[in-house]
């Protein structure tokens, strides 16, 4: 599997040292190198691009600025001489943080983790066609192994979603519409804010749903569909 990248940074010699690394791991294929964000915005727009290395710090749009822009986000590693923006990197599920000068082995432990996101990407739409029992989320740095029976509701909290089972509750960096995409068969969104599984639905009265102590109200907007799915 050839993984198409592209490399955005407005110093030549980061540019030349991405080009080597990548030269050097033949599942990348480098597709293009953009000194400017909103070059490389245009391009990711018309074109296939599934790993995007990042600097942050650049004339114009910054790298921060670019990933809140892009609709379709690929996978996004950021390659910064700045530490700061760690926090702000996380807040916006980036796949990992490179500070410069990095090594070629931990430029190669991030593409490895962004491979292994695009793989379960892959698997999770395979998914909804095929019986499973457990998806695999993307949880801050990690995946984190989820089994469906365990699942009561998820809850959207702003960046993330929050997938709560008896025993935990796991911040989860994948919008509604990948995991309905995951979780079609038995599970239903009610809410803006909610999806619930169907078997943890306890009761139903003045349309709101108790799952154990949680009481989920049903949205106007997803009322018919939700009736009709029970």
């Amino acid at each position: 599997m050839r993984i198409n990248c592209i490399a955005v940074d407005d110093e030549p010699l980061a540019i030349e040292k991405l080009k080597a690394f990548i030269g050097k791991l033949p599942q990348l294929q480098l597709v293009a190198t953009f000194g400017r964000a909103s070059e490389a915005i245009a391009f990711i727009c018309n074109n296939p691009v599934q790993i995007v290395f990042l600097d942050i710090q650049m004339d114009g749009i910054t790298g921060i600025d670019m990933v809140e822009q892009m609709i379709e986000k690929p996978q996004v590693i950021f390659t910064t001489a700045y530490n700061e923006y760690a926090l702000k990197a996380f807040e916006l599920a980036i796949t990992d943080y490179l500070l410069k000068p990095y090594t070629f082995d931990r430029f190669k432990l991030a593409v490895n983790k962004a491979i292994d996101y695009i793989c379960w990407q892959e698997a999770a739409t395979q998914a909804t066609s095929a019986p499973v029992d457990y998806i695999f989320v993307k949880s801050g740095y990690k995946l984190v192994k989820v089994f469906l029976n365990d699942i009561l509701y998820i809850e959207g909290m702003r960046d993330y979603q929050c997938i709560v089972t008896p025993t935990e509750k796991i911040l989860a960096s994948h919008s509604f519409q990948e995991l309905e995409k995951t979780l079609s068969r038995g599970f239903v969104r009610c809410q803006k804010s909610y999806m619930v599984s169907l078997p943890k639905i306890e009761s139903i009265e003045n349309d709101r749903i108790k799952i154990g102590n949680k009481y989920i109200p049903i949205g106007d907007t997803y009322k018919e569909a939700f009736y009709k799915m029970i």
